[in-house]
């Protein structure tokens, strides 16, 4: 194939499609608008302290080694995984404390020990998440669920043939109450919508297929940090013969009718360039490509994707702490008091929420060279509305008091004493720094039955040649399918480019 590919954004999904695209000799140039690669899974040094931006769990390794595998590498040559003996830490109001063992019976007997729920009731439901996983894998992850042919296939005809099973029709707390009665279970289980940016009181139950992918296939860590996965796929994409250029702006995809026909961009000196291209794969937000990239307000395709509920946004807090804490894993979660009130103030009053669940990442705990002997790096994230007209420097402010009031309770400490370094992420920052449509973290959210079919699939069907990966496109967000979308437009280029 003799033609040449943009790729705008040298996010996770923009490496691995330049990465499979090059191996096969085809030309590769991508366009980041930042100094350096990684998108939302970005790499941030204040002082002696470095943090992970965004991402901070592998999970699906397995999509990991094929998509290197696909382009002729070996994971174990490239990235050490390591398996968490526990996955996260619950902590919540009443003083109790769960920990997700990475071992199922460890886990389920967790579960007996601490609450009112049976290790009986967890591998019964463990079971049922895995059941969605497999019938719902192939269609959704591995191929385009709205592909006739797809459709038609053995595996997603079986699925269709048991749509009841994948729980479709009850919202994520309806079937967490159907399984548990004791209500730190049910907040433990319903958590898992987030992942998809998405309300557990709406969104489908078909999203407890993410527990099987954590508990059932394995979690894991990078032992350099996620960061490190930018930085091998970049370093192999040069190796490839991809060439980079950074702190270029993408201002727009140029047409020759419905035919993509270049970009036209603003490089590091201000210049406007224009470069032909047969193909485009835009890593960037959907939204953000259609509104600002292709000048698309009117085609359906644009006005269906811009009236989807975004997902939800986070303010992040990179702390650089003096101390070490044991009472802390490298995954903690500390729960709100009331779940149902905090979405509800997220999703419908569009407004941080009063009693923030806060999830803390110390990647130190594992990476000592992420902070300073005797002190910890602590990513510190609280679920936000996407950007609706709020007032966010008040949000923030208000977050920031709330977050640490909080933390001195619960881990009995003077937080405002012991931050050294800090930088905030914010909604504003979200969209400004990554280009994420209103600032919302996974392009759409999925808290309706149907969010499945209707996210961006990776070949455009309006524009020939145009192309879509990264978190806002099929099939989501979190790092293995991210990586599923690079590879699934990679694949569709090489299938409908002749």
């Amino acid at each position: 194939m003799k033609k040449r590919v943009a790729v705008i954004g040298a996010g996770l999904g923009g490496l691995t499609s330049a990465l499979i695209l090059a191996k096969k000799n085809i030309a590769v140039k991508v366009f980041e608008m930042n100094s350096k690669p990684g998108g939302k899974a970005n790499s941030l040094h204040l002082n002696n302290f470095r943090f992970d931006t965004g991402p901070s769990l592998i999970t699906m390794p397995f999509v990991l080694e094929d998509v290197l595998q696909s382009a002729g590498y070996n994971l174990s040559d490239h990235l050490n995984l390591k398996k968490l003996d526990i996955i996260c830490k619950y902590f919540y109001r009443d003083g109790m404390i769960i920990n997700a063992f990475g071992d199922l019976e460890k886990f389920a007997q967790e579960i007996e020990t601490k609450t009112k729920d049976s290790s009986s009731s967890v591998n019964k439901y463990l079971q049922y998440c895995k059941k969605i996983y497999e019938l719902t894998t192939d269609i959704f992850l591995l191929n385009s669920p709205t592909d006739i042919k797809n459709l038609l296939g053995a595996k997603s005809f079986k699925s269709l043939l048991n749509f009841k099973s994948i729980d479709v029709f009850r919202t994520v707390d309806e079937a967490n109450k159907s399984f548990f009665k004791d209500p730190r279970t049910v907040q433990l289980f319903n958590r898992y919508a987030t992942y998809s940016g998405s309300n557990p009181y709406y969104a489908p139950a078909t999203l407890n297929t993410i527990q099987h992918v954590e508990y059932g296939l394995g979690s894991y860590i990078c032992e350099e940090g996620v960061y490190k996965i930018v930085e091998v796929f970049s370093k192999l994409c040069k190796e490839s013969g991809v060439e980079f250029q950074f702190d270029t702006k993408v201002k727009k995809v140029t047409l020759d009718g419905n035919r993509v026909s270049g970009i036209e961009y603003q490089n590091e000196n201000k210049e406007t360039m224009v470069e032909d291209f047969d193909i485009v794969i835009s890593n960037a937000d959907v939204n953000t490509t259609y509104k600002n990239l292709l000048d698309d307000a009117s085609s359906p395709a644009a006005k269906r994707y811009k009236s989807l509920e975004p997902s939800l946004s986070a303010i992040v807090f990179y702390w650089g702490i003096k101390g070490s804490y044991s009472k802390l894993e490298t995954h903690n979660i500390l729960f709100s008091e009331n779940y149902e009130r905090e979405f509800r103030e997220i999703f419908e009053l569009m407004k941080c929420p009063s009693d923030p669940t806060i999830y803390i990442y110390i990647s130190s705990k594992f990476n000592k060279s992420d902070a300073p002997d005797g002190y910890e790096n602590w990513f510190v994230l609280v679920n936000a509305p996407y950007i609706s007209g709020q007032d966010w420097k008040k949000e923030i402010n208000l977050t920031r008091e709330r977050v640490i009031k909080k933390l001195n309770s619960f881990l009995k400490i003077d937080l405002n004493a012991l931050i050294i370094e800090e930088e905030v992420l914010t909604p504003e920052k979200i969209e400004t720094q990554t280009g994420s449509w209103l600032g919302s973290i996974y392009g759409i959210s999925s808290n309706s039955r149907s969010a499945a079919f209707m996210r961006q699939q990776n070949r455009s069907k309006k524009y020939k040649g145009l192309y879509f990966c990264g978190g806002s496109a099929h099939p989501g967000g979190g790092i293995p399918l991210v990586l599923l979308s690079g590879k699934l437009a990679a694949e569709k280029i090489f299938r409908k480019e002749k």
